[in-house]
């Protein structure tokens, strides 16, 4: 009996090892793991820990100040207000045991008393919509038309102690009293947020531009400096967009532990403060720049009506200081109302600005590519002095139209081609200055493309390309604003390499005339005359005058940069009688430059541009008129592209005191005709409203 009973209550030897084994594979595996959590990979799970009990908290900037040359606010911050809610701060739960499709029926009393309130001081539904996958994808605060309840649902299920936005830019005086009412609705806030303000509107926004929400593309790179995609504004155009770096400033973060819910226990670390962004001082004059924007916009509308129909919408001015750079005035038509972007750029809008046929967000001023006409005569005539094409007392005739043998094709037969002079029945003998200050087409085609008869061999594309250049054609001016462009001054090789076309003897007299595939901006055509009337010395033009700190002290104070002396440094190629290259560089003769001057006074005084100038208060100016044909898409399309009567723009430049150079201004105006009708009238009224004002800041007050 005994025997048995030890049999039946002995375990059999394999079994214990299968328990013993079992339970050492459960305690190594466990332990393995704790060595993989503790060792391995104990760093990587320590940071995923105080990842989720840490939260980086951006607190916002302030955005520098753009003031004009005289201290008028061009752009500043001014305080908007949000209506918010923070659903842990509500008196009861907001989302009805987690069912959206209870919310609209199933709110605590409570919560409902606080939508009610709101609701009847904001005009918000208190229920509006319904919560699924595609309202909650394109939901965007204060751009919804869900209701309170919806709004806030949302919210709770995504950061219950943040506050989310019900409505956003009310008026102060409702801010104010949606505080006062705290107390009775509780989880309600006003947030205060800094949003941009442009009080001289339309008139300096092609110079200001506007800010934007961070585009998508370049969340990563405006990351990495610190920006808040979707709560932060960058620069999307003009000055706001290029000195981003400057007026931007640099936010603030606070590392603060948090609880499961997302709600902030305390600071891990001192907190780094925003760091607000400078100030600029622009070179901008805003009464100049009204003065210019109302003859620009009254001569475009003057015309428009004597002919009685629109035959422009489009024209630049701009003035500028040409001894030191400094843009006084830049007026682009049409422009836009920068202010209706400050908040948020409405579709509407936008999407009009962009299929207006006129382009108001293309800043014309600087990167509007247009033939020039005879404001271009200027490097051709300066070209052929300094390379003894002619020198400045030799005649030649005009007797109204040249005929010259050419082929329009490399290989097809010579064959007579007649150029025309505007001045259908000829100036006559015209010696150099005579030449620039009647504008006569013929003299022009002769010393630039050459003329057998008159024993006159021509200045020559290739150089004429070195003397547009020199004086500023054919290149970026490196103006402090997006969208500059280059122009086009090409050469033989261009067209070979563009068009696949060889360069012809045409293209060399029409070129000379700022015709045929010579493009440039509103912005050279001012340098052009600004470097001739500067005694040959290209200044840099900016917009900027000088950078602030947020107190007010100078940090970069305006220093007027030297680009080149064309009557010092070497800037122009050197080509030998077969117009090749030889490696050698010279520079434009001091007394060419002061012909040029002289003949530019010689236009005012008895050239095209005398009948606008001889009642002027100002009797010391010098300048030059262009008319340029043009055949573009719009012209296309108007069947007005005939041959002997293309459509014409309007150009003249022109600067004073003609001895000592203040101020140079160009004034273009699309379709506008002939320069010395249309684009004269503005640059005077621009030259002289420059001295009115000058007058006004230097009088002494009496008291």
């Amino acid at each position: 009996m005994n025997g048995l009973e030890r049999q039946s209550t002995t375990i059999e030897r394999w079994r214990l090892v299968v328990i013993y084994a079992l339970l050492l594979l459960v305690f190594g595996y466990y332990a393995f793991k704790l060595f993989d959590f503790q060792v391995v990979n104990g760093a990587t799970y320590l940071a995923q820990a105080d990842e989720n009990r840490t939260t980086l908290i951006s607190e916002p900037t302030q955005r520098g100040i753009i003031y004009d040359r005289n201290g008028f606010v061009l752009a500043r911050n001014v305080a908007s207000y949000n209506v918010v809610i923070t659903p842990a701060d509500l008196p009861a739960d907001p989302t009805a045991g987690g069912d959206p499709e209870a919310i609209n029926t199933e709110l605590d009393p409570a919560v409902q008393a606080v939508y009610r309130k709101l609701s009847e001081l904001t005009g918000v539904p208190v229920s509006n919509g319904e919560i699924n996958d595609e309202t909650v994808r394109l939901f965007f605060p204060c751009r919804t038309d869900l209701g309170i309840a919806q709004i806030v649902y949302i919210a709770d299920t995504n950061a219950p102690y943040d506050p989310m936005r019900i409505t956003c830019n009310i008026g102060q005086e409702l801010a104010m009293k949606i505080r006062a009412l705290a107390s009775e609705m509780p989880g309600v806030g006003i947030e205060v947020q800094s949003v941009r303000d442009y009080p001289t509107g339309s008139l300096t926004a092609t110079v200001v531009g506007f800010l934007g929400p961070v585009p998508a593309g370049q969340e990563d790179y405006f990351g990495s400096k610190g920006f808040v995609p979707g709560r932060d504004k960058v620069g999307y155009a003009g000055l706001e967009a290029t000195m981003q770096d400057i007026l931007g400033g640099e936010n603030g973060q606070r590392l603060v532990e948090v609880d499961v819910s997302g709600k902030e226990l305390r600071n891990l670390e001192e907190p780094k403060p925003a760091i607000q962004g400078n100030n600029i001082v622009l070179t901008i004059d805003t009464r100049l720049q009204a003065i210019a924007t109302q003859a620009l916009v009254g001569e475009i509308d003057f015309w428009n009506t004597y002919f009685n129909e629109k035959r422009s919408s489009n024209g630049v001015a701009i003035a500028m200081n040409p001894k030191t750079g400094e843009i006084l005035a830049l007026v682009s038509i049409p422009t836009f109302e920068n202010n209706r972007m400050a908040r948020l750029i409405p579709a509407d809008y936008y999407q009009q600005l962009v299929t207006d046929p006129w382009k108001p967000l293309f800043n014309h001023a600087i990167s509007a590519e247009v033939p020039p006409g005879s404001v271009f005569k200027m490097p051709t005539a300066v070209g052929a002095l300094n390379e003894g094409v002619v020198t400045a007392e030799q005649e030649l005739n005009d007797p109204g139209e040249i005929v010259v043998m050419q082929r329009n094709f490399l290989n097809a037969p010579t064959q007579p081609f007649t150029y025309v002079c505007w001045e259908k029945t000829g100036h006559g003998d015209m010696n150099w200055l005579e030449g620039v200050a009647n504008s006569c087409d013929v003299y022009f085609y002769k010393i630039g493309g050459g003329y057998a008869p008159d024993n006159v061999r021509g200045l020559g594309q290739w150089r004429l390309v070195e003397y547009a250049n020199a004086l500023g054609y054919g290149q970026r001016t490196g103006i402090e604003l997006p969208g500059e462009a280059r122009g086009l001054i090409p050469d033989p090789d261009w067209k070979r390499i563009n068009a696949g076309e060889s360069w012809l003897p045409g293209d060399t007299y029409i070129a000379s005339m700022g015709q045929g595939l010579i493009l440039s901006t509103p912005l050279q055509v001012l340098v052009s005359a600004a470097i001739l009337g500067n005694d040959g010395k290209y200044m840099q033009p900016t917009l900027i005058r000088e950078v602030l700190n947020p107190v007010g002290e100078v940090v970069k104070p305006f220093e007027p940069k030297l680009k080149w002396d064309v009557t010092k440094d070497p800037v122009i190629k050197v080509y030998d009688e077969n117009e090749l290259f030889t490696g050698e560089y010279k520079t434009i003769q001091p007394w060419v430059v002061e012909k040029a001057k002289e003949s530019m006074r010689l236009v005012v005084t008895d050239g095209t541009g005398k009948k606008v100038w001889t009642d002027s208060p100002i009797q010391n100016s010098a300048g030059k008129t262009g008319t340029a044909e043009y055949c573009d898409n719009i012209a296309r399309e108007k069947g007005l592209c005939q041959r002997g009567s293309w459509p014409t723009h309007s150009w003249y430049f022109g600067y004073a005191p003609y001895d000592d150079p203040e101020i140079a201004v160009v004034a273009f105006v699309y379709n506008g005709g002939e320069g010395a009708s249309v684009a004269a009238p503005v640059v005077r009224a621009i030259i002289e409203g420059y001295f009115n004002l000058k007058a006004i800041d230097t009088t002494d007050v009496q008291p």
